[in-house]
């Protein structure tokens, strides 16, 4: 089994609905270990490269706006990201987070009990999860500095 680190980023529309306590607590029910926590204001630029992967995608700009907190009235755009570790971490978390679309999210995860789509059809899904190994290890590395995190 192999250790890993992963990132959550408990999004803008978690925080404005109060979720975020519920949130932690079903990733803590994974029995993986929370080894790094902080609130951080996301500038464009770190939104910008945090999905540069999606530059492509016609809802790009959208989505920059959404997790710098413009839908839902941070006017600081802050997002709780935290670091979880331990065996199978990515896929556990994602297991637990539910499917991206959050009507096509099992019952019970995290996005299938409080994700939604706005009548603007703007996926409200609560966090981000890494996907696979090379992206958690470049979005630790992107949202925490050295030493910011428990070896």
């Amino acid at each position: 089994m192999a250790i890993e680190r992963t990132l959550i980023l408990i999004k803008p529309d978690g925080a404005a609905r109060r979720l975020t306590g519920l949130t932690i607590d079903r990733l803590d029910s994974t029995g993986l270990e929370l080894v790094g926590a902080k609130m951080v204001k996301v500038s464009e630029a770190l939104a910008r490269e945090h999905y540069k992967a999606l530059a492509d995608k016609p809802f790009f700009p959208n989505l920059i706006r959404y997790i710098r907190g413009e839908f839902h009235g941070i006017k600081d755009g802050r997002v709780l990201a935290l670091v979880y570790r331990g065996e199978n971490a990515i896929k556990r978390v994602r297991e637990i987070a539910g499917a991206t679309n959050p009507e096509q999210a099992a019952p019970g995860t995290i996005r299938g009990s409080f994700g939604r789509i706005t009548t603007a059809q703007q996926f409200e899904n609560v966090l981000h999860a890494s996907s696979d190994p090379a992206d958690a290890a470049r979005e630790v590395a992107l949202w925490f500095a050295a030493g910011e995190v428990l070896d």
